[in-house]
């Protein structure tokens, strides 16, 4: 009896040691090129630096002056109006047209859809970009519309106006995202029984009774996943806005990634483009790990 224990004492820590080394080159890719950029960014976001010359520290300045000036302000705020845009909307219109769908799943129009909605997932966001601000221009796609059925006192130029810059982009953004969450919707919803909906047409129980009853509650998982990917996209956004606004007309559409981008290159502001790239990954920690807890919780 001796011999096979002695002899299963020294495997382990050959396993053990086998398991690191074929994780090691995975660990030193995400400590070089996550961790160290990460700790690098913290470490200047303490100084005041152009880059190039000698820097000075400042401490926690950078970040006062983040929460004290109003037009850094101001691109955070716009963030979080985006997640109403990029979130809400393609989550809950994912959520009816994947129901939608699975109700004429043996059709070949369903195929057709699931394609369709999956087209902007495949084109680069600069294309779409660039496509959206031809449509919406002052002489798109858009307007001829709005003037053709007799609402041409609705027409703008939709990017390049205050008031309708901001959400013209949600849309750009909304547009992107829903064939995403109704892909995972879908995919969720083909795991639920069917025998949870025979019982509940049994019940005398209808699309929208069975809908609230068992199909909603059994994507709570699914639903996690899109809102978390939605709100990284929306509290990220940069090509987006940055091809069809550059951030215009004046501050209206600048979000943290593009401020933080004109920080860094334009203004040579290394230390306040970090301090606002800390910040960004502090919001983004905030937003989705309350989700994923959520998430897990719900799925127990």
């Amino acid at each position: 009896m001796p011999a096979p224990i002695a002899g299963r004492r020294t495997r382990r820590p050959r396993a053990g040691w086998l398991g690191w080394l074929f994780a090691a080159p995975a660990v030193i890719m995400y400590a070089t090129f996550v961790l160290r950029p990460l700790s690098l960014t913290v470490q200047y976001s303490l100084y005041d630096w152009n880059g190039i010359g000698p820097s000075r520290w400042v401490g926690l300045d950078n970040y006062r002056r983040l929460l004290t000036d109003s037009e850094l302000f101001s691109s955070i705020l716009h963030a979080f109006e985006l997640i109403l845009f990029f979130s809400l909307i393609p989550v809950l219109l994912g959520l009816f047209v994947a129901a939608t769908i699975r109700g004429i799943a043996q059709s070949r129009l369903a195929t057709v859809a699931r394609t369709v909605l999956f087209l902007p997932q495949v084109i680069p966001l600069v294309a779409a970009g660039i496509m959206w601000s031809w449509l919406l221009s002052s002489t798109g796609v858009v307007n001829e519309v709005l003037s053709a059925v007799g609402l041409g006192g609705l027409t703008r130029a939709w990017l390049g106006d205050l008031g309708t810059a901001l959400p013209a982009v949600g849309v750009i953004g909304a547009w992107v995202l829903v064939g995403l969450c109704t892909l995972l919707l879908l995919a969720g919803m083909s795991k639920i029984d069917p025998g949870l909906y025979e019982a509940a047409r049994l019940d005398g129980a209808g699309p929208v009774r069975e809908f609230f009853s068992i199909t909603l509650p059994s994507l709570r998982q699914e639903i996690g996943v899109c809102v978390t990917v939605t709100v990284i996209a929306a509290l990220a956004s940069f090509d987006i806005v940055y091809i069809a606004t550059q951030g215009g007309p004046g501050n209206a559409t600048m979000v943290p990634g593009l401020e933080i981008y004109y920080l860094a290159f334009s203004e040579r502001e290394i230390g306040m483009a970090s301090a606002l790239a800390v910040a960004l990954v502090v919001l983004v920690l905030a937003c989705v790990l309350p989700l994923q807890r959520l998430t897990r919780d719900g799925s127990r």
